[in-house]
Formats: C-alpha cells, structure tokens, sequence
C-alpha cells in the first residue's frame, strides 16, 4: 500500500476533490467501507442462524485488539464507545463528584471536552479553564489550576492550532497533585504514533472516524489499570459487569465502560483502517504529512497563526472572512472549515498530493 492506492481507493476523491479537512472527518476509503458492510451482513445474515451473541462477543474482542496495538496497550485496558465525545462523558460521569470538586480543561478544548464539566458546574462542581496562548500550554498556570482538582481534560493536539501539547509532563504534574487526568486523543490517533503506556493518562478518548480514514460511530477508551477502581460508571448496561451478574460489581479492566449491544459495523471498518495505516506503515504517514504541512505553511506565509515548522497535519491561517472564504472554496471543489479565532483551518493527510496544497494557495 502506498499514499496513491490508498487515494484511488477513497471513493469520496473520485471526482476530483481537493478534500483538505481530515481533522472534521477523514473520508473513507472503499475497503473500509466494504469491511463495514460484510461485518454488518454476516451478523444480520448468517450470525442469526444460530445464536448471534457469541460471534459479536469475538468481533468485539478483535477491536480492541486492533486498538490495544495502535495505542501501544493491552486489550482489556480497551473499552469500545461510539465517539471521543462518548468517551469523555462516560469518564465524566464515572468519578463520584461531589460539591467543591474541581475539574481543569484548557482554553484548547473542543465542546465534546467542556460540555460534560459545564454540566457539572450545575451540581457545585467548580470548572476552571487554564489559557494558553498560540496553543501553547503555560506549565505554571496549569499546575496551579490543578493543584487541588480531581480531574483534568486535556487535548493531545489542538484542534484549533494544530499544536502537540506535552502530555506526558500534564500527566505528571497532575498525577503529582493526586489528580486523574482525561486525554483527548482524537487528533492524535492515525496521525501520529501515540503510545498510552508512556502518556500514563487515567484515560485517553478517541475515535477512528478522523485520521484513521474509519467511519463514525467507532469510538474507543484506554483506561489505565491503576485507575480502574476510581470509576464507577453511571452510563451503565450488563456489559460492565461479568456474565451473568445482576448488580454492581463491576469489571476489573475498562470493559466497565461498555454498556450493550454496538453495531459491529463501524468497529470492523476501524479494524480495517488500522490494518491499511500499518501497510502504509506509520513513517511514510508522518512523513507525508509534514511535507506537505510545510509546503501550505510556506505558501500562506504571514496568514499562518499555527506552528512554524507544523507540528501536524493541522494548519490554521487567519481570513477577514473566514465564513465566506469556505463557501466559496466548498463552491469550487476544495473542502476546509473554519475554526473560532476567524480562522480557516486545512487538513493535510497521507492520501493528499501537492497538487491539493497548491490548488487550496491559488483560489484563495
């Protein structure tokens, strides 16, 4: 597998779209599509010619599998969800919060990493939110703000600016604190390695619908072992409990985490996903998308608000209209977004080519 099969298997390309927005939603490619289709038809099909439970506990068992070796972890640390923001409010509601607690995300945060907290505050759960400027973590503020917290959220690469906050230095200071710490890794996963093990993060969100080029509706949880006991999930069904259990003696690993019966669909297009980005194999994926992350930041030049050198496929640059700016390129085949800031923010992955980078420079 090579970035040009791979493009040539991604039907949503197959007009000639200059699709630059891999950090909303990565378009799929046929394969994956095809492993979501033959997993769904031979559950409906041939799995219910018997009893079809004992072939979805196995498809199941492979995800988090495929995931424990893309984070670099063991499979019962996986617990398997419908998206990062899924996720993240599983966790939020798993930790026995009480009046005065307090809990820290960053400026950098996307709504699906403050909207559980703003929840909260309802309850007398204090929210503090540390700045950062450029996307860029302030240690002193962040150790203060966490000081007397029981859990932080923390993105691992922003969505807005594309830069890679330290997380292994977060997790230490909070750990330090004695606070538990939530990593949203959603940015993160497919599009560069991430190994959970060294993060140490009491858990890291995430999902395959964006750099892994997998479908929505594939979300995953890495729990760490030493944190598995401080959660007692509310958002509960029998899967959290050992077969045959009929009260709240949970699982000893994530599994506590899943509630019932998922679509095997979208986790077998992940499954898929992962296998196509180990045949590109994670160097060339990297490498490819530095390329041409340096080659949009040198044509933007002074517009650039991310990174110089990019520290990621994400690059933001600021528009007086950034709105319009949008609809007119969407009009024209070439497909951003904007982000907050008046900004438009591009998305470089392995699957686009130099001539998508110089087609997004000429039409603005």
């Amino acid at each position: 597998m090579d970035p040009g099969t791979l493009r040539g298997d991604i039907p949503a390309l197959a007009d000639g779209t200059v699709y630059l927005n891999t950090g909303a939603s990565g378009p799929a490619p046929d394969r994956v599509l095809a492993a979501g289709r033959a997993a769904e038809r031979a559950h409906e099909r041939d799995h219910h010619r018997g009893n079809p439970y004992p072939e979805a506990w196995d498809a199941y068992d492979a995800s988090r599998a495929a995931v424990a070796d893309l984070l670099g972890t063991a499979p019962d640390t996986v617990a398997l969800t419908n998206s990062t923001a899924d996720g993240i409010s599983r966790v939020a509601s798993a930790l026995p919060w009480e009046q005065g607690d307090v809990v820290v995300h960053t400026d950098l945060e996307h709504p699906a990493g403050r909207l559980p907290f703003q929840r909260l505050a309802r309850d007398g759960v204090e929210v503090r939110e540390v700045p950062t400027t450029a996307g860029r973590l302030d240690r002193e503020a962040y150790a203060d703000a966490v000081a007397d917290a029981r859990l932080v959220c923390l993105s691992s690469l922003s969505w807005l600016h594309g830069t890679r906050l330290p997380v292994r230095d977060a997790v230490e200071i909070a750990h330090d604190a004695g606070t538990r710490i939530l990593v949203d890794a959603v940015q993160s996963v497919g599009h560069h390695p991430v190994d959970a093990e060294a993060w140490g993060a009491d858990a890291v969100a995430a999902a395959g619908h964006k750099w892994l080029l997998g479908t929505w509706g594939a979300g995953f949880l890495r729990i760490a072992p030493s944190a598995v006991d401080a959660f007692e999930p509310r958002h509960l069904g029998y899967r959290a409990v050992p077969k045959g259990a009929d009260n709240l003696d949970y699982h000893n690993s994530a599994a506590r985490f899943e509630v019932g019966t998922q679509s095997l669909a979208p986790h077998a297009a992940l499954r898929e996903a992962i296998a196509i980005r180990e045949e590109l194999g994670p160097d060339t994926v990297t490498d490819r998308i530095g390329y041409l992350a340096e080659r949009l930041v040198d044509g933007l030049g002074d517009r650039v608000v991310s990174p110089r050198p990019p520290e990621s496929g994400l690059v933001a640059f600021e528009d007086p209209t950034p709105e319009a700016t949008v609809e007119r390129l969407n009009q024209a085949g070439i497909h951003v977004r904007t982000v907050p800031g008046d900004c438009v923010r591009a998305s470089v992955h392995v699957f686009n080519t130099p001539e998508d980078v110089d087609a997004l420079l000429a039409a603005l």
